[in-house]
């Protein structure tokens, strides 16, 4: 089936159009994105204001509108911690849902880290072995460990590459009290909750699964996008301390010309690399693997998995002889 899935994040919404099929990948037909950063429009109470949900009810409707001029069979529309955390997010749901003709529904970010999970464990498979996840949003930090195809622990903490880049660092060129700030206080976040992932032990295999990570691990030089998703790509603990003080050398202008940053992304990006390096610390991490596939990816999953478990067989029929 035609499948389109409408992602609206902290940072950026995006509808991806794929052909989806029980036990294959799905595969991209069409994407269509903008960078809203719903965050800006937050006021002093939190509430999204009158010009974020208006750019967000115009980026739904042509979402709609692409989605179904390219033959999807259903829309799956899901938000994430911007709208999660706004005061005026239900209502502003309900809004949508009544105009639009879209159910568009919120993600705990203990469900974020659990289906971005599951796609994680379909990309690297079974031989992958206990995996810890780690995913830098624009608002939030979703970890994940387990063994299975859903994980044993998930947590979500506020440690977005967007929010800590709004809270922590003011100004284009931060100062090192800026930075030493945001790294005491994303520890203290992570070290919080580590014992809930520890619990589930060692693990085989540490994976990366957002734009921020894949980000990083391309100013450190991993294969770029053009290369394909098949392309392996891994961050080292090792390259951290270099890329945050490049990072915070520069302007965000400057920080756009280096590999894997856009221009949209060119502020946080020093914030995700300091979380990211705060994350390896406290799970004492040396290397992560990059994954193509995460939250959208996961939701397709699921659903496929859904329809597959709807389906009936007919037992056969024994004679016996």
């Amino acid at each position: 089936m035609r499948l389109a899935v409408l992602d609206i994040g902290s940072n950026s919404v995006h509808l991806l159009v794929v052909d989806a099929h029980v036990g294959a990948p799905p595969l991209p037909a069409t994407s269509h994105k903008e960078v809203l950063r719903l965050a800006e429009y937050l006021g002093d109470d939190g509430m999204i204001d009158a010009a974020g949900q208006e750019r967000l009810h115009n980026f739904i409707a042509e979402a709609v509108e692409i989605a179904e001029d390219q033959g999807s069979e259903q829309i799956l529309a899901f938000a994430t911690s911007a709208i999660r955390d706004a005061p005026n997010g239900a209502e502003l749901i309900d809004s949508i849902n009544a105009q639009l003709g879209v159910t568009l529904n919120v993600m705990s970010g203990k469900d974020e880290a659990r289906v971005t999970f599951l796609a994680v464990r379909r990309w690297f498979g079974w031989s992958a072995g206990k995996i810890l996840l780690l995913d830098i949003g624009g608002g939030s930090l979703e970890i994940a460990a387990g063994q299975d195809e859903y994980p044993e622990a998930a947590v979500s903490v506020p440690l977005g590459a967007g929010r800590t880049y709004s809270d922590f660092i003011p100004d284009p060129l931060p100062s090192a009290e800026d930075i030493h700030s945001l790294q005491k206080y994303a520890r203290s976040q992570i070290g919080r909750i580590a014992g809930k992932i520890n619990r589930v032990g060692t693990a085989d295999q540490v994976v990366g699964s957002s734009k921020t990570f894949r980000s990083l691990a391309r100013i450190a030089g991993a294969a770029p996008s053009g290369d394909g998703i098949y392309a392996p790509r891994k961050l080292f603990r090792r390259d951290l301390a270099g890329i945050i003080e490049t990072l915070s050398s520069r302007t965000p202008e400057e920080r756009a010309t280096l590999p894997g940053v856009s221009q949209a992304r060119a502020g946080q990006v020093l914030a995700g690399a300091i979380v990211a390096d705060a994350a390896f610390a406290i799970f004492d991490v040396n290397v992560m693997n990059i994954s193509p596939w995460a939250l959208r990816e996961g939701i397709i999953m699921r659903k496929l998995d859904l329809l597959d478990s709807a389906e009936t067989s007919s037992a056969m029929r024994v004679e016996l002889v």
